[in-house]
C-alpha cells in the first residue's frame, strides 16, 4: 500500500482494492481516495472531486475543533483544566489547582500547551505501565508517547511500549485499559484467548467498555489543539 497527496485529497493505492473508495479521516478531516495499485490517477481524482457535496456533508459531522486558547477546558486525567492567559513573558506553564496559567508569546501558546500535556501524559502512563508490569510479572524496557492517528498504543518485541499522549484526555478507565492491553503484550504478542484473559486479570474494570468508548469517541481526542 502506498500513499501520496494530490491537493486536498490523499491518494492511497492498495493491491487488494477492486475499485475506487472515498473516505474521510475522522482524526484530520482529510479526504482519502483508495484505488487499485495500477488504476489511472486522473479519472480517479475526477470521480472523487465530483463527490464534493458528500465530502462536505461528512466533514460537517466531524468533531468540533478544540483549540488551546484562553478559556478552553481540557479533560486532563479525569479533571477539567481551564486554560488561563496571563500577561508577561514567562514561557513556562504553571498549574494552579484546576487552572493552567499561560503567559509568553501568543504564537507559541498551542505548542507549549501540547508539550506540557505530553509531559503529563508520559509521567502518568509510565507510572501506570510500571504498576501493571509489576502485577503481570514482566519488565518494560522503555515507555514513550507520540501522536499516532491510527492506534492508541503499541508494544514492540524489544520491550518498548508507546502510547498516544491524547490518552491523557480520555476517561481514566479508558487510559488504564489501554495500558493493561499493552503490558499484556509483554506476555502474549497476539490477541488470542490467553491474551484477553490476562488483560481482564490485570485491569480492574471492563476492557470491552473501554474499547467501545475509544471507537465511539476516540476521533474527538485528535481535535484537541486544532484551530489553535
Amino acid at each position: 500500500m502506498s500513499s501520496t497527496a494530490s491537493s486536498e485529497i490523499e491518494v492511497v493505492r492498495h493491491a487488494r482494492a477492486r475499485g475506487y473508495r472515498l473516505s474521510i479521516d475522522p482524526a484530520s478531516g482529510r479526504a482519502r481516495l483508495t484505488l487499485p495499485a495500477r488504476a489511472a490517477l486522473k479519472p480517479a481524482l475526477a470521480w472523487a472531486r465530483g463527490k464534493a457535496e458528500w465530502i462536505a456533508e461528512q466533514r460537517a459531522r466531524l468533531p468540533t475543533p478544540r483549540p488551546f486558547v484562553d478559556g478552553a477546558v481540557l479533560p486532563v486525567a479525569d479533571r477539567d483544566l481551564l486554560l488561563v492567559r496571563e500577561e508577561g513573558s514567562r514561557r513556562a506553564l504553571i498549574r494552579d489547582g484546576d487552572r493552567l496559567l499561560i503567559a509568553g508569546p501568543e504564537d507559541t501558546v498551542a505548542r507549549r500547551v501540547e508539550a506540557w500535556l505530553r509531559r503529563q501524559a508520559l509521567d502518568l502512563l509510565a507510572a501506570e505501565t510500571r504498576e501493571y508490569a509489576e502485577k503481570a510479572g514482566v519488565t518494560v524496557a522503555h515507555v514513550a508517547v507520540g501522536d499516532a492517528k491510527g492506534r492508541w498504543g503499541s508494544c514492540a518485541s524489544s520491550g518498548t511500549i508507546r502510547y498516544s499522549w491524547r490518552l491523557l484526555l480520555a476517561p481514566g478507565h479508558v487510559r488504564r485499559a489501554t495500558v493493561a492491553h499493552e503490558v499484556a503484550h509483554r506476555v502474549h504478542m497476539n490477541h488470542g484467548p490467553a491474551f484477553h484473559a490476562l488483560v481482564a486479570r490485570l485491569f480492574e474494570g471492563d476492557p470491552a467498555a473501554a474499547r467501545a468508548w475509544l471507537r465511539a469517541n476516540g476521533a474527538a481526542l485528535h481535535w484537541f489543539g486544532k484551530g489553535s
